[in-house]
């Protein structure tokens, strides 16, 4: 009973504070000072995921939406800042009352029906499997152990496929914005050292993340974060390219990803299964294959936004 008490007070204290850094964050009239508390909604979000039992999600969450989200939106804060003090004009456009209250209660709306759906797909009606037990249940004919890599890239292949998609997409944006900006001094020797042994251990890492997902926590997000963070490092080292490869090379790997997603697709296709309908036998090694390819992807998109443009 105790227990159960402190587990309570425990998750409350959890959720107040995620909602008291999240109105921060959104409240701060300064840039910087915003970013540092996104953050810190990051990094305590991962906690939450933890405490909700999804070491992948909380993997995920610190790695690209606390780390990786977090120095794209310093680099961006940075950038601003050097161009206010260059004179040039940087307008801020405030919203009306009216229209802050109108998302407000938009956005309440939008968080009750969620709510519910979640109440419904978590409990469903009485008598009837939960949504939960019946994708467990197929675990073993995905062709992975790990029930969140079934999920991502068996049971619902094609968002995972989409979100590869959207990750490109965002980086044609960034590249359509013009050349990268200049990058940072070259690191003096204590930094030199530390990217020495830090860059290595991470792709390493990512490695192991992406050999493991398919029985424990890992998996080609995660991996593939690591490795654009090893290139945020090096970019932050002094290191104009971030460790990336020519252009050429880079539209390669990043588009990676989709390709070899799309050819197993059809291939699958033109072998009378269906798109993305892996076989018994080989789904372990064919959702292999696209971890692969995702990573590399992953990783060199991230750290070609964090670059923020193109070379020429």
């Amino acid at each position: 009973m105790i227990h159960d008490l402190w587990l309570l007070v425990f998750d409350l204290v959890l959720v107040g504070t995620l909602i008291a850094l999240a109105v921060a964050a959104l409240s701060s009239p300064e840039p910087r000072r915003a970013v540092m508390l996104f953050i810190a909604f990051g990094l305590w979000l991962s906690l939450v995921w933890a405490r909700l039992r999804a070491p992948d999600v909380a993997l995920a969450e610190a790695a690209i939406g606390a780390g990786l989200g977090g120095a794209l939106m310093l680099a961006a804060a940075r950038r601003q800042a050097r161009e206010t003090a260059e004179g040039q004009t940087v307008v801020a456009q405030r919203s009306s009352p009216l229209a802050i209250w109108g998302l407000a209660f938009g956005s309440l709306i939008a968080a009750g029906a969620l709510l519910w759906v979640y109440y419904q797909t978590l409990h469903g009606e009485p008598g009837t499997a939960r949504l939960a037990d019946l994708a467990l249940d197929r675990v073993p004919e995905s062709g992975v152990s790990n029930p969140v890599t079934s999920v991502l890239l068996n049971y619902r292949a094609y968002d995972t496929l989409l979100e590869l998609g959207v990750l490109m997409a965002a980086l044609m944006g960034i590249w359509s914005l013009g050349r990268a900006p200049a990058p940072f001094q070259p690191a003096g020797p204590a930094l030199t050292a530390m990217v020495a042994w830090v860059v290595p251990l991470l792709i390493l890492t990512a490695g192991y993340m992406l050999w493991i997902g398919a029985s424990a926590p890992g998996g080609a997000f995660q991996a593939g974060a690591l490795l654009g963070a090893a290139g945020v490092i090096l970019r932050l080292a002094g290191h104009p390219a971030a460790g990336l490869p020519g252009e050429t090379a880079q539209r390669w790997l990043i588009t990676l990803g989709i390709a070899v997603f799309a050819v197993i697709g059809l291939a699958l296709m033109g072998a009378g299964l269906g798109f993305l309908t892996y076989p018994a036998g080989q789904a372990k090694w064919l959702i292999l294959a696209v971890e692969s390819a995702a990573t590399l992807a992953i990783g060199a998109t991230l750290a070609a936004a964090y670059v923020g443009g193109g070379r020429g």
